[in-house]
């Protein structure tokens, strides 16, 4: 069996948590925070299959600005 580096082996490596993006956070947009909730909803909903995380991702963020836009147009009154 050949060894692993601890430096480089992913299971060792930390996660950390991405900073918003300058422009995406708040009323601007999705936080990547909803973003990654949302695409883990669509993962969960696909029947959990792996490989498929971009895919999730990307369409989690479609929805999620298409739905801060919807909010956001001036045509649309808030109560």
């Amino acid at each position: 069996m050949e060894s692993q580096n601890p430096r480089t082996n992913p299971q060792n490596t930390p996660t950390t948590a991405l900073a918003p993006a300058p422009g995406e956070t708040g009323n601007n947009g999705p936080s990547p925070a909803e973003i990654r909730q949302r695409a883990f909803e669509i993962h969960i909903e696909r029947g959990g299959i792996h490989g498929c995380d971009l895919d999730d991702w990307l369409q989690a963020e479609h929805e999620l600005k298409a739905k801060y836009n919807k909010n956001r147009d001036p045509g649309t009154k808030k109560k």
